[in-house]
């Protein structure tokens, strides 16, 4: 599984490891999984709530992903609270033109923690990703000190910022 790197100017001792796999499922729906390791008891998990659109998820603990089609400047992006909210937005130009975006589908959000170990599974729906999409797996872990990190497959020189085009680097294969 890809691994996921913290921003240098967010160190997070509490994590020793976070892999984050992501795959398109034959009906078209992309299944992620993340996986962080560690002292995990130390990360502030948001409690239960309603399945639901809502905005700011990435001013605490969430799990993000965003997806573009190479060299295009349009792109998307999915929040996923360990709650079970989400956000989904379009971007029309990098952090530019952003709109809700319309799913057919609820996004599913499932958490399990066991023993130094807490894996998020979610399933976008199918039918809004793009053809021949490039990923950024990216995520925001919230410690119950209330210090933040940011976590990405690739960070681009500043400061953490998963919009940028740099950060785009996981095609997306669809399964057997």
């Amino acid at each position: 599984m890809p691994i996921l790197h913290c921003h240098p100017t967010t160190p997070c001792p509490a994590i020793t490891s976070f892999t984050a796999d992501a795959k398109l499922e034959a009906d078209g729906s992309l299944a992620l999984t993340y996986i962080i390791e560690g002292d995990v008891a130390q990360i502030a998990l948001p409690k239960p709530a309603p399945a639901v659109q809502t905005d700011g998820l990435w001013q605490h603990t969430c799990f993000e992903c965003f997806a573009r089609r190479a060299n295009n400047a349009d792109y998307l992006e999915f929040n996923l609270a360990p709650s079970g909210a989400f956000a989904a937005y379009s971007f029309t130009a990098y952090r530019d033109g952003m709109q809700p975006l319309a799913l057919e589908a609820v996004p599913s959000v499932d958490v399990y923690t066991q023993g130094q170990q807490l894996t998020l599974s979610a399933r976008i729906p199918a039918g809004v990703l793009p053809q021949n999409a490039m990923l950024a797996i990216t995520a925001v872990i919230e410690l119950q000190d209330g210090a933040k990190s940011y976590w990405s497959l690739r960070h681009a020189a500043g400061k953490p910022d998963f919009h940028n085009a740099e950060s785009f680097v996981l095609p997306l294969l669809r399964t057997a």
